[in-house]
C-alpha cells in the first residue's frame, strides 16, 4: 500500500502502522512518498483532545480526513501531499468570494480505492479488505458537493473520489514531467497553484 502523508504527525502515524504490518501472514508492505518542500506544521490542526487526536490518527491511517469543514460547503476540494498550502489558501479565498469549500486531506488513495470496492461489494483479492466506514468520514453523503481533486502527481490518481457520492468533478494534477523551476512557477504551470484550484472550484458551483 502506498501513503503521501502531508505532515511529520501524520508521517509518524503512516510509518508506524505500516511496520506493524510487516511480519504478520496478511500483512504487507507500505511505500511512502514524501516531499522536501518545507510546508508549516499549524496548518495539521491536530486535536488536542485525546479521544478526537484518535479519531484523528485512524482516519490517517485509513486513507483520508476533514482538515477544514465549511459551514455550509458549495465545493469539496480533496488534496494529496505537498500542495495542501494551496488548497487551504483557495478555501480561504473561496469564503471571502461566496462559496465556502470543505477541505479533506488524502494520505493514501489506494486505500481509498479499495475501500470504495469493499463498498460496492467487489473486495478483490488483498488480504486485506477495505474499511468502507472512511468514506463516510472523509465524505459524508450528507455533505456532497462537486468536487476538486489536487496533488503533485498525475490527476487521474485521484479522480475515483468523485464516485463516491457521484458528483461532479475537475481533476488537477501533473499531466507532464521533467520541467524545472521554482515551485511557485511549476505548480502554476501544471494548474495546480492557489488560482487554478480557485478556477477549478468555481467553474464547478457556477
Amino acid at each position: 500500500m502506498t501513503y503521501e502523508p502531508a505532515f511529520a504527525t501524520d508521517t509518524e502515524w503512516c510509518l508506524l502502522a505500516s511496520l506493524a504490518r510487516l511480519g504478520r501472514p496478511d500483512g504487507s508492505s507500505a511505500y511512502l512518498r514524501l516531499s522536501t518542500r518545507p510546508v508549516s506544521q499549524k496548518l495539521a490542526a491536530i486535536p488536542d483532545d485525546p479521544a478526537a487526536r484518535e479519531r484523528r490518527r485512524r482516519q490517517v491511517v485509513a486513507g483520508a480526513y476533514p482538515l477544514r469543514r465549511a459551514g455550509q460547503p458549495a465545493v469539496t476540494i480533496a488534496v494529496m501531499g505537498a500542495v495542501v498550502p494551496e488548497a487551504l489558501a483557495a478555501a480561504e479565498r473561496l469564503a471571502e468570494l461566496g462559496p465556502h469549500a470543505d477541505v479533506v486531506c488524502v494520505t493514501s488513495p489506494g486505500l481509498l480505492f479499495r475501500a470504495l470496492r469493499a463498498r460496492q461489494g467487489c473486495p478483490g483479492p488483498d488480504p486485506q479488505p477495505g474499511e468502507p466506514w472512511i468514506l463516510e468520514q472523509a465524505f459524508p453523503a450528507a455533505r456532497a458537493t462537486p468536487l476538486v481533486t489536487v496533488l503533485d502527481g498525475h490527476p487521474h490518481t485521484l479522480s475515483f473520489l468523485a464516485t463516491v457520492n457521484r458528483v461532479p468533478h475537475a481533476a488537477l494534477g501533473v499531466a507532464q514531467f521533467g520541467q524545472s523551476g521554482a515551485i511557485e512557477d511549476l505548480y502554476r504551470y501544471n494548474g495546480i497553484d492557489t488560482d487554478s484550484i480557485i478556477r477549478a472550484a468555481l467553474d464547478l458551483v457556477s
